[in-house]
């Protein structure tokens, strides 16, 4: 699992991944509209307003904590900043809301927040013993203790194999329902790492485990896809839109929608004659993903797997 949003309270070490490249590609202008639409504890927030004078921000959390923390590290920039708890495939309808036409830059960071993993209250981490919850919006109604405790094995070890690619997901979810029922991290831990063998350097067993039933819960593949549907018409002609991913299932859905994004044509193969009326939408930035440095690495180890992605909306 990864993070993208810093640790720590306000004021103490807060750490957002590759700041410098999101802020250098998405290019914040003076009295431009800004958005974080996972804005977590602000750190790229700050970044974004710091590069861009006069500039007002939107910023989108579904996690009430993490919103808290951003209202208060943001508060010296006043009514530049609105905040509002949502998901961020609601964007369009709080930009509506609020009254902007759209966005001259769009940041969109699909890492876990320091907060949810480093609170063992929270349920997310291997690391901090707590209750299995994982839900980013604590109001959810389903958590992780839900669907470890009651899926049907077969469910279980397809979303095991799906949401988290492991290998052996068939022989982890057998272990866990033979282990039924299981209450906290520790314990869920234990049980993956009783298949799949002893921590190596670097890699628990369980950390697909844990990040498939993470997504699951929160319904992050299917929030990241209703985002990238039309996420491109968020952005004003010019605008830009950069996204964080952590992961080959994120990753892969983001670099396919940018492809289709700056298609000129979605006919089918062999189609004779365009019917389908589409035009590019957008301009890839970033061929392949731009990636963090090893002295950015060295001081934040859960920046290894980041990976960014950037496109500008044409004319």
């Amino acid at each position: 699992m990864t993070t993208g949003k810093g640790t720590g309270p306000v004021g103490a070490a807060h750490v957002p991944v590759m700041v410098g490249e999101a802020v250098e590609w998405l290019r914040p202008r003076p009295g431009a509209f800004l958005v974080d639409a996972t804005v977590g504890l602000g750190g790229h927030a700050v970044a974004l307003l710091a590069a861009a004078p006069d500039a007002r921000l939107l910023g989108i959390d579904r996690d009430p904590s993490a919103l808290a923390r951003a209202r208060e590290r943001l508060a010296t920039h006043g009514e530049r900043v609105v905040l509002r708890q949502a998901r961020f495939a609601d964007v369009a309808r709080i930009l509506s809301e609020i009254g902007w036409a759209g966005a001259d830059a769009v940041l969109l960071d699909l890492g876990v927040s320091s907060l949810q993993l480093d609170e063992p209250a929270r349920g997310f981490s291997f690391q901090n013993d707590g209750p299995l919850d994982m839900r980013m919006d604590p109001a959810a109604p389903v958590s992780a203790a839900a669907l470890v405790n009651e899926l049907p094995e077969r469910d279980l070890a397809r979303l095991i194999a799906e949401y988290g690619e492991e290998p052996r997901a068939r022989a982890v979810a057998r272990a866990i329902v033979r282990a039924r029922p299981v209450a906290t991290t520790a314990e869920l831990a234990r049980v993956v790492g009783a298949v799949l063998g002893r921590p190596r350097p670097g890699h628990h067993p369980a950390t697909r485990t844990f990040q498939a039933i993470r997504i699951a819960v929160n319904e992050e593949l299917g929030e990241l896809d209703r985002f990238l549907a039309d996420g491109w018409s968020l952005l004003r002609p010019g605008g830009r839109l950069a996204v964080l991913a952590y992961h080959s299932l994120e990753d892969r859905r983001v670099k396919e929608a940018f492809r289709r994004w700056a298609a000129t044509c979605l006919c089918p193969p062999r189609t004779p004659v365009c019917a389908c009326g589409w035009s590019a939408k957008v301009r890839v930035l970033t061929r392949r993903p731009l990636r963090p440095t090893a002295e950015e690495i060295a001081r934040n180890p859960r920046a290894r797997s980041a990976r960014l992605r950037v496109v500008e909306r044409l004319a």
